[in-house]
């Protein structure tokens, strides 16, 4: 099947190729209507589709960013990569997103993947374990945003959560209530994943600031498939805790899951507070207090900021935008 050239296109619009390229980059100002419209009726007509490669080389760009998460089954990262991808698509610019599953692995697979494509720039969730290759974008000066992570000694700016205040306004609510034995639940810390490492720290200063004593039994932070173990021995300690705050979306899942299969019953035998506010929490039964993250603020930040850098609009300062967190107070405490 031959391919339709640009050529094809002004032979049968009765135009200049130049006329057609004018179009094509909706550059208009001189244009008539009934020229327009005969360019139109061609590229239909013939099926004309423009060479995207071609284009990118000659404009040096590909119109193109690569955003590479840390897990896709986070509410948090489905919310910011769709502000993400808004803000893109109203810039003209088209989103291609990988899934590196916290594996530096993976992700080092997809950076050098995404760039040998010519994306013209990357917004990471970064593992942390790829340090020289973070900082040989750097010194490149080739156009990356962190989201929802920073890395000390990296100066690449980052888009993240204040996650000490979203702690500190969970256990706050917990001690106002009554509650003196509060536990903690999150994911695996050994990547040293900047908002589980802020908030069990922030877990422990408010505590600290409460008089309460930190007890590290208390604290459960392992893989996802292991939660509801740990759980199960938090729970039949001597003295468990009487209220727990899940350190992310996905570890509210599974102490839900944890309490429906026991039979018990929130808040009466354990009082639950989230962070994240999952979509199920005001309609759940009982509805689940959450702290909520401006997730679509902090996709459009990181998108705006990684434009910015590529477009070179202004000069961008690589330091951490921080985000103020929201108590949803519902019924679990």
């Amino acid at each position: 099947m031959k391919t339709v050239t640009i050529g094809d296109v002004a032979a049968q619009a009765e135009v200049s190729k130049s006329t057609v390229s004018q179009y094509l980059n909706e550059r208009y100002d001189y244009m008539g209507e009934k020229t327009k419209q005969r360019i139109q009726d061609a590229v239909e007509k013939l099926g004309y589709q423009p060479n995207i490669v071609a284009r990118s080389l000659k404009q040096k760009s590909t119109k193109t960013i690569g955003v590479i998460v840390a897990n896709i089954l986070h509410n948090f990262t489905t919310e910011v990569t769709r502000a993400i991808e808004d803000v893109c698509h109203e810039s003209d610019f088209h989103t291609i997103i990988c899934n590196a599953d916290d594996d530096p692995f993976k992700e080092k697979h997809y950076i050098e993947m995404l760039r040998a494509k010519q994306v013209d720039g990357l917004i990471i969730f970064p593992t942390g374990d790829n340090r020289d290759l973070y900082q040989k974008m750097l010194d490149g000066s080739y156009p990356v945003v962190f989201m929802d992570r920073e890395l000390e000694g990296v100066e690449i700016p980052s888009v993240l959560l204040h996650n000490s205040k979203a702690v500190a306004l969970a256990i706050e609510h917990f001690v106002e209530q009554g509650y003196r034995r509060i536990g903690m639940m999150t994911t695996s810390l050994k990547h040293h994943t900047t908002p589980r490492i802020e908030r069990v720290e922030g877990y422990k200063n408010t505590l600290k600031n409460n008089e309460i004593p930190i007890h590290d039994e208390y604290i459960i932070s392992v893989d996802s498939q292991s939660l509801q173990t740990e759980l199960e021995e938090l729970l039949h300690l001597e003295k468990p805790p009487e209220a727990m705050l899940a350190g992310n979306d996905l570890v509210l899942i599974e102490t839900l899951k944890y309490v429906k299969h026991k039979g018990l019953r929130i808040p009466d035998d354990l009082a639950v507070i989230g962070i994240d506010d999952v979509s199920f929490a005001s309609f759940y039964t009982p509805s689940i207090t959450t702290v909520a993250q401006p997730t679509f603020k902090m996709g459009k930040a990181g998108a705006e900021l990684l434009l910015n850098k590529i477009q070179m609009k202004k000069e961008i300062r690589n330091s951490s935008l921080r985000f103020e967190p929201t108590l949803m107070v519902r019924d679990s405490v």
